[in-house]
């Protein structure tokens, strides 16, 4: 995926309101830009940090400018705007570059199922007659010494989705949680289990329960992003 309009850099001054930060421009102009993250964002908010932003297209929006991306340590890129590994993760299993997914004919997104949700992604209609795929993509920022981890933050809503994953492998069709690694200095995933013990726990009972995991980190720059690499994602025991 290429970025439509090549990305401005800008210096994080604070990131508030969730949806919110200010940062300064090359010109040194101040402004407020939005922030398409709900989340922490543990360790990629913090202040003087190098940043990338994309321009509205419509003038009439109230922000002119999307924070993207962040520098971190050792000159690592993450990409902290929620709404990109959907679509990276679409293109890429439509371009057949995930092979554990190649095969289906028809994909949908945002597709209803479970009690009241919407999966990320719906695969249907496989080659081979494998079953249906239910794919819940999750993006991992958090990382340090080149080792993810998810969660950043307790999480309610993804615990609820991978009983919901498991829901359907139970009932014989195919449940993928797809970590899009969303970090470049990041070589493997694992569940966060300092932070969301319950998630962590979830997750690994959704395994046993026959979910298929994944992680793909993502290659990022300031004028494009794809899917590149699958990293090993690692379920020992939670400890105590």
């Amino acid at each position: 995926m290429d970025f439509s309009t090549p990305l401005q850099p800008a210096l994080l001054e604070r990131r508030y309101k969730r949806f919110l930060a200010d940062v300064v421009l090359e010109s040194g102009e101040r402004t407020t830009v939005h922030c398409a993250n709900t989340g922490s964002m543990l360790g990629c908010a913090e202040p003087g940090s190098r940043v990338w932003l994309s321009r509205a297209t419509n003038p009439n929006r109230k922000l002119a400018f999307t924070w993207e991306l962040v520098e971190l340590d050792h000159g690592h890129l993450a990409c902290i705007n929620t709404a990109r590994p959907n679509s990276l993760v679409a293109e890429a299993i439509a371009a057949g570059r995930v092979t554990a997914l190649q095969g289906y004919r028809r994909m949908r997104r945002e597709v209803k199922y479970g009690d009241a949700s919407r999966v990320d992604l719906w695969l249907g209609e496989h080659v081979d007659g494998r079953p249906d795929a239910w794919v819940e993509v999750k993006s991992v920022t958090l990382g340090s010494a080149g080792r993810g981890r998810f969660p950043d933050a307790v999480t309610l809503r993804g615990q609820k989705h991978l009983r919901e994953l498991a829901a359907k492998a139970r009932l014989g069709e195919r449940a993928v949680l797809f970590f899009c690694v969303s970090h470049t200095g990041i070589d493997s995933v694992r569940p966060a289990d300092d932070i969301d013990p319950v998630y962590g726990r979830t997750l690994r009972e959704a395994v046993e329960a026959g979910v298929e995991v994944m992680a793909w980190r993502l290659t990022i720059s300031p004028t494009a992003m794809n899917v590149d690499c699958p990293l090993p994602v690692l379920l020992e025991s939670a400890p105590g």
